[in-house]
């Protein structure tokens, strides 16, 4: 919780506070370890303990993929919708493993997104680079993570290190 992070932190906390109302979609990035796994926790931590009617789904690209190809397999694609677009509030951590995946796979998040969006839920996605540099995406769901909040989270200042290790 350095100054340098000031801004990911104050945009996680207002989008946790109004869900789906500020900041939507909020895409934090930053190199690995700086706490962007932790404020997607935060964020649905917070939204569950102050709105318990609300759904929260936390979710790693990783996990997203493997429940997306289990449901191609045993042709259950509408219980896959379900489980995502039916959420409040949907984070999904390491988008950037999105990038090497094809264009069916591309196609699921695209409309999980659109539909998300469209309905007022609240996406919040992390990253290790900004939306601009994730190639690999498709543009026009990158062109879509850059209409909402994109914040960068930095390494700490020297001075706030020190007092972590202590």
């Amino acid at each position: 919780k350095g100054t340098s992070n000031q801004f990911a932190l104050a945009a996680a906390q207002r989008v946790a506070e109004t869900p789906g109302r500020s900041y939507n979609p909020l895409f934090i990035y930053g190199s690995a370890g700086l706490g962007k796994t932790h404020l997607l926790h935060a964020i649905g931590h917070y939204v569950q303990q102050h709105w318990p009617e609300k759904t929260v789904q936390y979710v790693t690209t990783e996990t997203f993929l493997n429940d997306f190809i289990r449901a191609v397999r045993e042709q259950t694609q509408l219980g896959l919708h379900d489980r995502y677009r039916s959420v409040d509030v949907l984070l999904i951590d390491d988008i950037q493993f999105m990038e090497s995946r094809g264009d069916t796979f591309h196609e699921e998040i695209f409309h999980t997104y659109n539909e998300l969006h469209a309905e007022g839920r609240q996406i919040v996605l992390t990253s290790d680079r900004s939306p601009r540099y994730l190639g690999g995406l498709e543009e026009r769901f990158r062109s879509r993570l850059l209409q909402g909040l994109v914040a960068e989270i930095d390494q700490p200042e020297l001075e706030t290190r020190i007092a972590i290790l202590r």
